[in-house]
């Protein structure tokens, strides 16, 4: 199949081609954890770069639960007219743009102010590195009914704002996911123990967005293959979710893997089993193309026309590229005009192979703070610098944050309230 024929959704219209631009956390925020002109002319640049469907970077449902301090917000309260601009500027290319919308749980660090939930008391394990993350609160029935309305009341909003879909991140080791984990779930109550309890969250998250955004509008999920840590969230579990997921209104799932716990975007596992140089999750994830009841998609470390065309090939509907597009941003629409471009993003090879991953994404940062300025791109820039700039960048952030959440805190509202907004 083409890389450039279009592809008719169940519920979210139709893709003008088969290439996505996967979410990429940039870190562009502005005051009131809102979006601004930066992100809109980075997200204007994509929208003429030819993807037929551009998904954002995740917007947190919860302003007390960033998994940076540089997150957008979208919550009941904040103001639609920043997304409206958002919108149109990545809608500009006659691609579609969905948001991807989330809550970090506990992938959260132990600097930044709000809230750390987890499933149950049980945190992030990553050597040295441990003290890094907060340490999570287990949430409470209530917490867990008011998340699921969360998400609901930002894919409403969304919609309002004119996205034409939203993403459900239940990967890489944020709160949906860490609830389909057995290692990391270990509730006795009906959100965990069975994977049917376990995936209970993500279902009911899944109904109630599609309850608020009504028939015509995108509803997708983002899932992981693995988490590639022994005994957690596997294969055979993401063909039973896939399985759920089917009896639901979902228009697309995306196939990714890892946490940070096993990085296996930056192409570590923890399990240690080895993923491909390119397309890392395309073994695990061929497994689940012929009893997937929806189109799916697939992300990781693609570049090459030709890696894209075999995981078409292999029954995927969509292809995801991610880094590859903050350093060629017009990658789609090179590879329509027939030209062999492709991008070579290397490893970073430092001693501390956990700095080693932040550093790699804080370079692709680099890339992404240099488009939104109208700047192109500096692939052979200094990644020590990149992540020293990022790193100071970050604790402006994180007192920028604190202010603006002490000065204004969640309002005290019931969910129906809330839903009226």
């Amino acid at each position: 199949m083409d890389l450039f024929t279009p592809l008719d959704l169940p519920h979210g219209g139709r893709l003008p081609n088969r290439l996505a631009k996967a979410a990429m956390e940039e870190g562009l925020a502005g005051p009131g954890q809102l979006p601004g002109e930066r992100i809109e002319r980075l997200y204007r640049r994509w929208a003429q770069g030819g993807a037929g469907l551009l998904i954002t970077g995740n917007v947190m449902v919860d302003r007390r639960a960033l998994t940076a301090p540089g997150t957008i917000v979208l919550d009941a309260h904040a103001p639609l007219g920043p997304f409206r601009r958002w919108a149109r500027a990545a809608a500009s290319g006659g691609g579609q743009i969905w948001m991807q919308i989330n809550h970090p749980g506990r992938q959260v660090g132990a600097e930044m102010p709000g809230t750390a939930w987890a499933p149950s008391e049980v945190g992030v394990s990553l050597g040295k590195h441990t003290k890094r993350f907060a340490r999570p609160t287990a949430m409470t029935e209530a917490d867990v009914l008011a998340t699921v309305h969360r998400f609901a009341v930002t894919a409403r909003r969304a919609r309002e704002a004119g996205f034409h879909g939203v993403q459900i991140h239940a990967a890489h080791g944020y709160l949906l996911s860490q609830f389909l984990s057995p290692l990391v779930n270990r509730r006795t109550d009906r959100w965990g123990g069975s994977l049917h309890n376990r995936v209970r969250l993500l279902t009911e998250v899944v109904r109630a967005v599609r309850e608020q955004v009504g028939d015509d509008f995108a509803v997708a999920v983002k899932l992981n293959t693995a988490d590639f840590q022994r005994g957690g969230f596997d294969t055979d579990d993401a063909a039973r979710v896939l399985e759920i997921l089917g009896g639901l209104a979902v228009d697309l799932v995306e196939l990714s893997g890892g946490s940070v716990e096993s990085p296996a975007t930056l192409g570590r596992t923890a399990d240690l089993r080895t993923l491909e140089r390119e397309a890392y999750f395309l073994a695990f994830a061929e497994q689940l193309v012929e009893s997937a009841a929806m189109p799916l998609m697939l992300t990781g470390g693609i570049a090459r026309s030709q890696t894209a065309g075999r995981v078409l090939d292999r029954g995927f509907a969509v292809v995801g590229l991610a880094s590859a597009l903050a350093f060629r941003p017009d990658l789609p629409a090179r590879w329509r005009a027939g030209e062999d471009v492709h991008v070579t993003v290397e490893r970073l090879r430092w001693k501390d192979r956990d700095l080693a991953g932040a550093g790699l994404l804080a370079f692709v940062r680099f890339q992404l703070h240099r488009l939104a300025r109208g700047m192109e791109p500096r692939p052979h820039a200094s990644a020590r610098a990149a992540f020293a700039l990022d790193q100071l960048r970050h604790w402006r952030r994180v007192r920028s944050y604190g202010a603006w959440l002490a000065r204004n805190p969640e309002p005290a509202t019931g969910p129906g309230e809330a839903l009226a907004a």
